[in-house]
């Protein structure tokens, strides 16, 4: 009750949006970033019952907890930046060098810093809140590592959601569908040892470089690009090396990279076990020993059905358009490692159609945005708590 009685403080979103777009941290190193989002929250008190720090690495949770007992929803947000060199000449551009903000998560903790600013004073009725400022979540193991955190394990669950703002759908969009949203998502180093030999007589050795070829072909006969396929599996070569610069040797050693993507987590894994088979006898067949290296893993996110109706229904009392996806999102997200274990929604909201696309170095957050964000988190939570 005291907290509603509170003058409502000067609060103002733009202002710190642009203060985290200046000042990015890449995956993992956010320390600066969670200790502002953990100053500017404790001024908030008593409205927020508890803050969680280094929740995961460098993660932050506030909790908020209603008047009387009821669900638990949790709110999450990325704490990281990318490492991608800005091209903008605004004011609030990047001040770290070779890192910058052009996935929109300056813009995603800024909203969830307004619904917190706004449950602080106005504490609801029942259940509890959480917001989560996740690390890590561009490298795909923050979600992981939250979960592996105990204090995070101790936490009773109903729903979680996660909003996400998508470049070339009109500004306030809420794109949604049920069952998977993005992408299941892994990255693959295929090392390849060989013999090197004098490169004038490449007999005396065994070349790796003649085997990729055969490797290619492999990678290709796996992948299905058709995107309305429920069998959709992409193969993308990144990186490839084989051997030195040093024209007098004949290789010995290279490094193929991908990555690859399926809609579910299940047929991921089956054509993973193909894809490694194959390679495994290509390798064997040319007498070059083979080893594997994962990085960069993202689950799915499976939306389930009864918090889809939720976000639908906040988005209409929000007099937002929905926008239903006839085909998830091609994209990895480590939100999925949330909706894996608890009921949730991962959420698409339109951020502009002629705007630049995510992962761009002239990309920036829309202002506009943030109160859409802020309505939509706000009646998705009135919603599930009820």
């Amino acid at each position: 009750m005291e907290s509603q009685k509170r003058n409502p403080e000067p609060f103002d979103l733009q202002m710190i949006r642009k203060r985290l777009h200046a000042h990015p941290e890449l995956s993992g190193q956010e320390n600066r970033t969670a200790a502002f989002i953990v100053d500017l929250i404790a001024h908030w008190q008593p409205g927020i019952d508890q803050i969680l720090t280094g929740v995961g690495g460098t993660g932050v949770i506030a909790i908020i907890n209603g008047r009387q007992s009821g669900k638990s929803v949790l709110f999450r947000a990325e704490l990281d930046a990318l490492p991608i060199a800005e091209i903008n000449t605004f004011s609030h551009r990047s001040t770290a060098s070779g890192i910058a903000h052009k996935c929109g998560h300056d813009g995603h903790m800024t909203l969830l810093l307004g619904v917190i600013h706004h449950y602080s004073r106005f504490r609801p009725d029942y259940g509890r809140l959480l917001f989560l400022f996740q690390p890590a979540e561009e490298t795909g193991r923050g979600a992981e590592a939250v979960l592996r955190d105990i204090r995070f394990a101790n936490l009773s669950i109903d729903y979680v959601f996660a909003i996400h703002n998508l470049p070339g759908l009109p500004l306030g969009v809420v794109a949604l569908k049920p069952g998977a949203i993005t992408a299941a998502v892994r990255s693959l180093i295929i090392r390849l040892y060989g013999k090197t030999a004098h490169a004038a007589e490449p007999e005396n050795g065994i070349n790796p470089a003649h085997v990729l070829g055969e490797l290619l072909t492999h990678f290709k006969q796996l992948s299905e690009h058709d995107t309305q396929n429920p069998d959709f599996f992409l193969i993308t070569v990144v990186h490839i090396n084989v051997g030195e610069r040093a024209y007098g040797v004949a290789a010995g050693y290279g490094e193929v990279h991908l990555t690859i993507r399926a809609w579910s987590n299940a047929w991921l894994e089956n054509r993973i076990q193909s894809l490694l088979d194959g390679v495994s006898t290509i390798t064997a067949r040319n007498l070059l020993e083979v080893a594997f290296g994962w990085t960069d893993a993202f689950q799915a996110n499976e939306n389930n059905a009864t918090a889809v109706s939720i976000v639908e229904k906040a988005a209409t009392n929000r007099g937002l358009p929905l926008h239903p996806l006839e085909e998830p999102l091609k994209w990895g997200e480590d939100f999925g490692a949330f909706t894996s274990r608890y009921p949730g929604a991962f959420i698409g909201l339109g951020a502009g159609e002629n705007v630049p696309a995510l992962h761009n170095p002239d990309y920036d957050f829309p202002d506009e945005l943030l109160p859409v964000g802020v309505g939509l988190f706000q009646s998705i939570a009135e919603l599930s708590l009820s």
